[in-house]
């Protein structure tokens, strides 16, 4: 995670956009006097996130999720081969 001022993401936005697409991380853009600062991440990571939190959302789908994991992790995953869309 990259911490940069204000001003510094103003006058280099090219070089902050292309370094949190390049790095796959986030760049906090700190603002004086209390404002409230700011998160920079590519729309790729933002994504990710959003549908995390939508398939972790659910209780059951999370355990499901979780359980899918484990048996994974134990080597009892099954490759199936997926049907044509029609």
């Amino acid at each position: 995670m990259k911490v940069v001022t204000y001003s510094h993401a103003r006058n280099a936005l090219k070089s902050v956009l292309d370094g949190v697409v390049q790095d796959a991380d986030v760049t906090i853009i700190s603002r004086r006097d209390a404002e409230g600062d700011a998160v920079v991440m590519s729309l790729d990571s933002y994504n990710s996130i959003m549908e995390t939190l939508y398939l972790t959302s659910s209780p059951a789908n999370a355990a499901a999720l979780s359980r899918a994991i484990a048996q994974d992790k134990a080597g009892q995953a099954q490759v199936r081969t997926l049907l044509a869309a029609e």
